[in-house]
């Protein structure tokens, strides 16, 4: 058999992981929300890998709003504000959040007097579906609950 050469039955499965990271690249309307894909990201000063690194991000999941894009490149802003170009296979189109301000809690129900599931502190990370009304569900690692919008950095319009 010619080491080069793959059997066909493998051809399918292997289309379907080249067409994953274009789900993430593809263009939308700016700007919005998506996270980084990776626990080794650099920020640049300019859209290509020549230009200057002004920051190298080693959190993955952590949430950006994509505020321009350029070819492959998309300019971020990370939660503390600062901005940035990032090469797009870096990113993720999968949604997260970050916890600001003071300990948040994570709530059974999208109500302000629901049990209190868990306890988040500012600057954890998790996942976020379902936001409605103010209340995003909220996943940190399995444990799960309803958060205030407004306690997240990542929801909402970007």
């Amino acid at each position: 058999m010619n080491r080069r050469l793959l059997p066909l039955f493998l051809l399918p499965l292997l289309a379907s992981f080249a067409a994953a990271p274009l789900a993430a690249q593809e263009e939308r309307k700016t700007p919005y929300w998506a996270s980084i894909a990776t626990d080794d990201a650099r920020m640049r000063k300019g859209p290509s890998e020549a230009m200057p690194v002004m920051w190298q991000y080693r959190r993955e999941n952590l949430p950006i709003k994509v505020i321009e894009v350029y070819q492959n490149w998309r300019k971020i802003e990370d939660p503390d504000g600062t901005q940035g170009w990032m090469a797009a296979r870096l990113l993720s189109a999968k949604r997260s959040a970050i916890v600001t301000g003071a300990i948040r809690p994570m709530r059974d129900a999208p109500k302000d007097d629901a049990n209190v599931a868990y306890r988040a502190e500012p600057g954890v990370v998790g996942f976020i579906t379902d936001c409605s009304k103010g209340w995003c569900v909220f996943n940190v690692g399995g444990k799960r609950g309803y958060i205030r919008e407004s306690h997240i950095w990542g929801a909402g319009e970007p």
